[in-house]
Order: C-alpha cells, then sequence, then structure tokens
C-alpha cells in the first residue's frame, strides 16, 4: 500500500519516480488481474450456461425415456395379456380336446362290445342250433328255446330271443 502522505512529502523526483512507476506497475497489475477475473467469471458463466443446457437435455431425454418405457411396458401388458388368454385357450382346448378324445375312445369301446357282444350272441345262437338235421327238429327245438328265454319268463331275454328267431329263420332259408 501507498501511503501518499509519504508520497506528497517526498521531494526527491527519484522518490516520486519509483512510486509513479511502483503506481504505474500496480495498475498493470491489477488490470491484469482484472482480465483474468473478467475471463474466469466469463467462463464460469459459460460453463454454467452449458451445464443448464446439458441438464435441460438431459431431463428432457429422462422424459421421453420414462415416457418410452411406461409405453414399452404397457405395450408388454398388453403382450403379456393376449399370451395369457392364448394359454388359457389352448388349455381350454386341450381339455375339450381331451373329452372329445375320451368320448370317442369309449364309443369306439362301446361300439367293439356292441360288436362282439353281437358275434357273441349269433354264436350262442347257432351254439343253440347245433346238431340240428331236419326241419322238425329245427322247429322242436325253436318251440323249447322259447319256452326257456321268452321275455316273460322269470329269467327271459328279449335280445336272446330275438337273435333265436334270427337263427331260426336263416336255418329255416337255407332248408328251402
Amino acid at each position: 500500500m501507498i501511503d501518499w502522505e509519504e508520497v506528497n512529502r517526498a521531494q526527491d523526483t527519484d522518490e516520486l519516480r519509483s512510486a509513479k512507476l511502483w503506481l504505474f506497475q500496480e495498475n498493470i497489475r491489477l488490470q491484469n488481474e482484472r482480465k483474468e477475473f473478467e475471463a474466469t467469471q466469463e467462463k464460469f458463466l459459460n460453463e454454467r450456461v452449458r451445464f443448464r443446457r446439458e441438464m435441460e437435455e438431459l431431463n428432457r431425454r429422462t422424459v421421453m425415456e420414462r415416457k418410452r418405457l411406461k409405453e414399452e411396458n404397457l405395450f408388454f401388458e398388453k403382450k403379456m395379456a393376449i399370451l395369457e388368454n392364448g394359454f388359457r385357450q389352448l388349455e381350454e382346448d386341450r381339455r375339450n380336446f381331451d373329452r372329445q378324445k375320451q368320448a370317442l375312445e369309449d364309443e369306439r369301446t362301446s361300439r367293439q362290445l356292441e360288436e362282439k357282444e353281437e358275434i357273441l350272441s349269433e354264436d350262442i345262437a347257432r351254439i343253440l342250433f347245433r346238431g340240428i338235421t331236419n326241419s322238425l327238429a329245427l322247429r322242436k327245438r325253436y318251440k323249447d328255446l322259447l319256452k326257456i328265454f321268452h321275455p316273460d319268463n322269470l329269467f327271459g331275454d328279449e335280445e336272446l330271443v330275438q337273435m333265436i328267431n334270427r337263427e331260426y329263420l336263416r336255418r329255416k332259408r337255407e332248408e328251402l
């Protein structure tokens, strides 16, 4: 710091010159520091503006990303619902198919049993008329079988009587 009273008291030109020189140097130094300070201040202001722009850009990107993520989640949920409905429908179709398959198997089994019963029934009717060689014996066996298996009897069987009738008619036609 310059003591101005000393400068005023200085009588020597050398002292004044050295004080002026120091004052000039100090002024230049202060101007340089001010320029550096202003440059630093300008740099900080520019960085602050740049930082705000970057923050705004990042915020905008974040908002856009959240929006995109939300839309993707909604789309995923819709796809998942479609898949779940599809799997439910497939499971229902599989159950229906299994039921239909079981019904067909049951029907096939019952048809096979009916065919076997029919074949067995025809065999039974043939066995009942086995050994018959003439029409008199055929008629006698027919009447005896009807007495035994007639549906009005205690142990009668209508199906067996029908088979007996068919076998009797078949054999009778063969004799003619």
